[in-house]
């Protein structure tokens, strides 16, 4: 029980890495604010979970909403101990084929959203006498690949920011690091397999992207994440913690 009577909000909890994080921290003890875009998915979580849970409808893009998603969890549970910044998505394109308004809309997704949610939790966390964020980026802040560009861009944002907070609040007991997954199954990829001519060979290019052969299942990103989250990294800020299956030793 890792996590008893810490309190958590988790974006993008309707699914993936986001789901399986959130379910894993009730198992730990936490108290969880499960926030999504996708109402009806992260009710079905929530639902899955159960009275250690809330759902709230969040497009943390805003800054409304993710003002309201820290101040319902400080309603809620009295506290905020644990933000993860894990909302976020990909799309294909180089910096010729990408359009300007899918750039805009990714990188406030998977960036914008880490500064807007960070924002208004850490004057909590503050007041409390610290807390922990932990944000999802990618080993593609490290390597980089092709026909990603405004993905890549993104999450090395994600991972240069992460950094930045660390040190700017280190001084308010508040550690900040992130987990950089390589490719994790999900309904993403199941949507993308349903598209493409050859599902088999999609799958089988995606598990040869690291050298251990296989996509990661969103559980294991998850427990990366709880030991981001616990006491267990207690002495870990403005790390980046990759989680690829050795992609990134090729």
């Amino acid at each position: 029980m890792r996590l008893q009577g810490k309190t958590a909000i988790v974006t993008g909890a309707g699914a993936g890495i986001g789901a399986a994080t959130a379910e894993l921290f009730a198992t730990e003890g936490a108290r969880v604010l499960l926030a999504d875009i996708d109402e009806a998915a992260v009710s079905a979580v929530t639902g899955r979970i159960g009275d250690a849970a809330r759902a709230m409808c969040v497009d943390v893009r805003n800054n409304d909403e993710t003002k309201a998603m820290v101040l319902r969890a400080v309603e809620l549970f009295g506290r905020l101990d644990i933000l993860v910044n894990n909302a976020g998505a990909g799309i294909l394109g180089t910096v010729e084929t990408t359009s300007e308004e899918a750039w805009d809309g990714l990188i406030g997704l998977n960036l914008k959203s880490v500064f807007l949610c960070s924002r208004h939790a850490i004057p909590v966390m503050r007041d409390q006498g610290g807390g922990v964020i932990v944000n999802t980026a990618s080993n593609v802040a490290t390597v980089g690949i092709q026909d990603r560009a405004a993905y890549v861009a993104s999450k090395g944002g994600v991972a240069a920011l992460t950094k930045a907070m660390a040190l700017d609040h280190v001084g308010d007991n508040i550690r900040v690091n992130c987990v950089a997954p390589g490719v994790t199954w999900s309904s993403y990829f199941e949507r993308m397999m349903a598209t493409v001519p050859d599902p088999t060979a999609f799958k089988r290019a995606l598990e040869a992207r690291a050298p251990m052969d296989r996509t990661a299942h969103p559980s294991e990103i998850a427990n990366a994440i709880l030991f981001l989250a616990s006491d267990d990294s207690s002495f870990a800020t403005g790390s980046m913690l990759t989680v690829d299956g050795g992609m990134t030793a090729w």
